[in-house]
């Protein structure tokens, strides 16, 4: 046993290294200096005939890439706040939207249930390449287009969230809801007083794992978006030279910092959402 163990741990472990490398190579190249990482990166941005290299610690570690994008880029703060602007409301909205959706399909039998879910769920699978037409014609049909609600509106209406809670809720014990009916509690009541406080693990689940891709996505700015002044923060890298390539590593690990945060809050809710396990009578 002991054998399999020590097996287990070293494949993890292993395992671990190619996810752990890039995050260690992102964070010590944002204390390099550009001579220093240019010489070890440059050939991979250029055409010459020589191997990138690395280094496991800086040589001569400096601040400099963390003052020039803090304190002289002035155009990586508006595109961090257009990613706020952009990624919040959109996951507040879906507090509104797809919380009581969920409710309805855990919860009620009503005529068509199953087919309208199993709707939802190809909708979720779709791709975004799949829908992007449509999703741009229906924007600009309502003049949306290049405004902040074209990433807002989607995120708001999005499936994957009601997905994610109705599990939580289908599983809430049936006793429970009869018991509160019994003392005189209502729909409302009993979805406000047992539904959200029993089902937050789906609801903190579903908003953490939205965040992570709304925070992180590309395709949608860059088909919505024609002004660069709306550009979130993750087509902020881009844009970066072959000569600020620290300053683009510390724009990374800036842009990582929080959806690390929200991850590590709401991990052990992802954890539940992904095993999915009820609340046996």
């Amino acid at each position: 046993m002991k054998k399999k163990r020590f097996l287990s741990l070293g494949i993890l472990l292993t395992v671990s290294l190619f996810i752990w490398i890039p995050l260690w190579m992102m964070v010590t190249s944002s204390f390099m200096g550009t001579q220093e990482i240019n010489e070890m990166i440059g050939p991979v941005f250029s055409n010459e005939n020589k191997l990138a290299t690395w280094h496991f610690i800086p040589d001569f570690p400096t601040l400099k890439p963390y003052v020039e994008l803090l304190l002289d880029s002035p155009n990586f703060f508006v595109m961090f706040w257009n990613s706020c602007r952009q990624v919040i409301p959109g996951l507040i909205g879906q507090l509104f939207i797809a919380v009581p959706a969920a409710w309805s399909f855990g919860r009620y039998n009503f005529k068509g249930k199953k087919l309208l879910f199993i709707l939802y769920i190809v909708l979720m699978i779709m791709p975004f390449q799949v829908t992007m037409v449509s999703s741009y014609l229906v924007l600009n049909k309502f003049h949306l287009l290049n405004t902040d609600f074209a990433l807002i509106l989607p995120n708001i209406f999005s499936t994957f969230p009601v997905f994610i809670m109705e599990k939580f809720f289908k599983s809430i014990p049936k006793s429970l809801i009869e018991a509160a009916k019994i003392d005189g509690a209502g729909e409302f009541k009993t979805f406000f007083y047992i539904g959200i406080p029993m089902g937050a693990s789906g609801i903190i689940s579903a908003i953490v794992l939205g965040f992570l891709e709304a925070w992180n996505g590309i395709e949608q700015p860059l088909t919505f978006l024609k002004d660069k002044s709306l550009w979130p923060l993750s087509l902020y890298l881009p844009d970066i030279a072959k000569e600020k390539l620290g300053v683009a590593m510390v724009a990374s690990v800036i842009a990582m910092i929080p959806a690390i945060l929200i991850f590590l809050f709401g991990q052990k809710y992802i954890e539940q959402g992904i095993a999915a396990s009820g609340i046996k009578e």
